[in-house]
């Protein structure tokens, strides 16, 4: 699967580089979804708010996703671990999921792992991105 090129908000970018340096020192230590993270902010063109694509996922982004293996459709709130809730749909960027949807746009397909193989999903819809909607912060 080719690698489209991940875009990350340069104010999104700071935050997850300071949760990166603060979850070394928490219970994440060690995780390889924190070192997922931070290869992905490696890599990823990090932009200012204004440029970022209307059809990105960045955090607090609100996305349609399709399982490209079941065919089911799910909705989710990227945010950061403090604003988790699973219940309300909503995924910590140190989630394997949140972590492999960040930066991604509609049309995209990406993959983690999980205990039971590979996990596929496509972007579908970003029905809510903050900086599209004029939120900056």
């Amino acid at each position: 699967m080719n690698q489209p090129t991940i875009y990350i908000t340069k104010s999104d970018a700071e935050k997850l580089r300071q949760l990166i340096q603060k979850a070394n020192y928490s219970e994440y230590r060690g995780s390889p979804y924190l070192k997922q993270l931070a290869g992905e902010l490696e890599k990823a063109q990090i932009v200012e708010p204004k440029e970022v694509p209307p059809d990105v996922i960045t955090l607090n982004s609100k996305v349609r996703l399709v399982d490209e293996d079941l065919g089911e459709e799910m909705i989710y709130t990227l945010v950061f671990p403090e604003e988790a809730d699973v219940t309300q749909g909503k995924i910590s960027v140190l989630a394997p999921i949140g972590t492999a949807m960040l930066g991604y746009r509609v049309g995209d397909v990406f993959q983690w792992d999980t205990p039971g193989g590979k996990c596929t999903m496509r972007v579908k819809e970003i029905i809510y991105q903050p900086e599209a909607a004029g939120d900056y912060q």
